[in-house]
């Protein structure tokens, strides 16, 4: 081979070499960005051209799909919207997917490995590709009860949040958070009004106190529980070999720091003092029982059992078997982690009094709230949530269905009933805070649980905004534990008073428990 010919094949084999590895660099390097850019409509056409799987509740579906005329063939459409909203989250094809829509998605989509069986018949048989449906856990007169008690007789809905469980198994019946949002408005084949109505979701700039439609207030927004952490002190009261008919100290004044004072609190409570609510006196004003101390919520009879029994690894302890600080929760939604602060923090007697009845640096979503109810309700054996019962393929093949996995044991059975007892009296006894939770109307239930009213720490125009109202609680028929719920009303309260939980948030609590126990699933 002469000079000139050679330099030509070696030219050739270079340009050959750079157009492989640019292939390779396009295909495999940059492939995912390419597939996935804005301006890649084949992609976005592909996505759409076959329906996508249900998402169902009960035999309803929550979640379908229409077909259209437009050149995106199928519309994702929630009848429901609003009510669910929560937990389908929404499919747009501007702003993607999220909730149940994203946490499920391969299945939906048609496109999970478990469903390749499904996806080579249809190859050959010229089937347009399906997605799978997803079947929840939810039940459709508990989700419906809680969606509408949460609503203003002006229409509009209350800031805050519904859960309900099955305390035997985990399974959650019922997940709300108000105000909402219709994600029918977000699926619509309309960029201009999909990014209009995102917008209006968009929390306003200076807003101190934004409604955040979009948050998940029910799984990944935490509160101050307030009084409802009492049941969590209660635990490990009775570990201690308190009883709830021991008389514990309950003064009207509490100072956790040395020395000891027994003088009133300063009017402004700056000081490190611990006093009921309205300066109440707690029964006789220096001792009351356990179960007196936990029906009317004595904040300084609890806040003594903190500092002088349990002490901040006691309390920590405790907290963390009811799931405080614990593992990331999957339900397969995201779950915020709920914390009772740091061991640092509560090295300090004054933040660990302030800890007992749940303020200072704890902190817990709604679920966590449940899951307290739920544990004293299933004898002491906490169950770990889900939401998802089946997933399936098109041809209704089960691909996975939910066993129940056990959490924790809370407590052992012989000492929860007597947490169950001082529950009970918070809702029967005179000395109570929940009594608009009970249910007198179905024979065989009882109804027991707490009351909680926190304080928000929040300051609007020099002022302080109301506290949150919040309500746990659990129903047993016939003594078998049927459902536990939890709700929070933000700003629900009045400043000072810890019975709200039971005025404002109790009675949303009792609507969820009335009409799931007179469904049929839970009789």
């Amino acid at each position: 081979m002469n000079r000139p010919i050679r330099k030509v094949a070696v030219a050739l084999l270079v340009l050959l070499a750079a157009m492989f590895v640019n292939l390779n660099f396009v295909q495999v390097v940059k492939g995912s960005e390419y597939r996935n850019h804005a301006g890649n409509s084949r992609v976005l056409l592909a996505e759409y051209s076959n329906p996508r799987g249900q998402i169902v509740v009960q035999g309803t579906a929550i979640a379908t799909s229409k077909s259209t005329k437009d050149e995106l063939k199928y519309l994702r459409v929630y009848p429901q919207g609003p009510e669910y909203a929560a937990v389908t989250g929404y499919y747009s094809f501007v702003y993607g997917t999220n909730a149940m829509e994203n946490a499920a998605n391969s299945v939906l989509s048609g496109n999970d490995n478990r469903l390749f069986g499904s996806q080579l018949a249809d190859l050959f048989t010229g089937r347009n590709p399906r997605g799978g449906s997803v079947e929840l856990t939810l039940n459709k007169a508990a989700q419906d009860a809680a969606y509408k008690s949460m609503r203003n007789p002006d229409g509009t809905y209350r800031r805050g949040a519904v859960v309900a469980l099955d305390p035997t198994t985990g399974a959650i019946l019922a997940v709300v958070s108000t105000p909402s949002y219709d994600p029918n408005k977000l699926s619509t084949h309309s960029a201009a009004s999909n990014a209009k109505y995102y917008a209006s979701l968009q929390p306003k700039k200076g807003d101190p106190n934004p409604a955040n439609p979009l948050l998940n207030r029910a799984f990944n927004q935490t509160y101050a529980p307030g009084s409802v952490f009492k049941v969590v002190d209660s635990a490990g009261a009775l570990k201690t070999g308190i009883k709830s008919t021991t008389q514990v100290p309950a003064p009207n004044s509490y100072w956790p720091l040395e020395p000891k004072r027994t003088d009133p609190c300063p009017a402004n409570l700056q000081a490190p003092c611990v006093e009921n609510f309205q300066g109440e006196t707690c029964d006789n004003g220096t001792t009351a029982t356990l179960a007196f101390a936990l029906a009317k919520s004595c904040n300084t009879a609890f806040a003594e059992l903190a500092v002088n029994k349990l002490g901040a690894k006691g309390l920590q302890d405790e907290a963390s078997l009811f799931g405080f600080d614990g593992g990331q929760l999957d339900t397969p939604l995201g779950v915020s982690r709920s914390t009772v602060g740091t061991a640092k923090v509560l090295a300090d007697k004054a933040a660990l009094a302030q800890t007992s009845f749940g303020q200072r640096d704890v902190r817990m979503t709604p679920l966590q709230g449940a899951m307290i109810s739920a544990a004293v309700a299933n004898g002491g054996t906490l169950m770990q949530p889900y939401l998802v019962q089946k997933e399936l393929g098109p041809n209704l093949s089960v691909l996975t269905d939910t066993n129940p996995k056990q959490l924790s044991q809370v407590i052992d059975p012989t000492l929860d009933e007597d947490l169950k007892a001082m529950m009970l009296g918070v809702v029967k006894s005179p000395e109570g805070t929940g009594h608009a939770a009970d249910i007198t109307d179905i024979a065989g239930v009882t109804v027991a649980g707490k009351t909680g009213t926190a304080d928000t720490g929040i300051f609007v125009n020099g002022k302080q905004t109301p506290p949150h109202a919040w309500f746990s609680g659990y129903a047993l028929l016939n003594g078998n534990p049927k459902i536990a719920v939890a709700v929070i009303i933000e700003n629900g309260g009045v400043n000072g008073s810890e019975t709200t939980g039971g005025l404002a948030a109790a009675p949303v609590a009792k609507a969820v428990m009335e009409a799931y126990l007179k469904s049929s699933a839970g009789r």
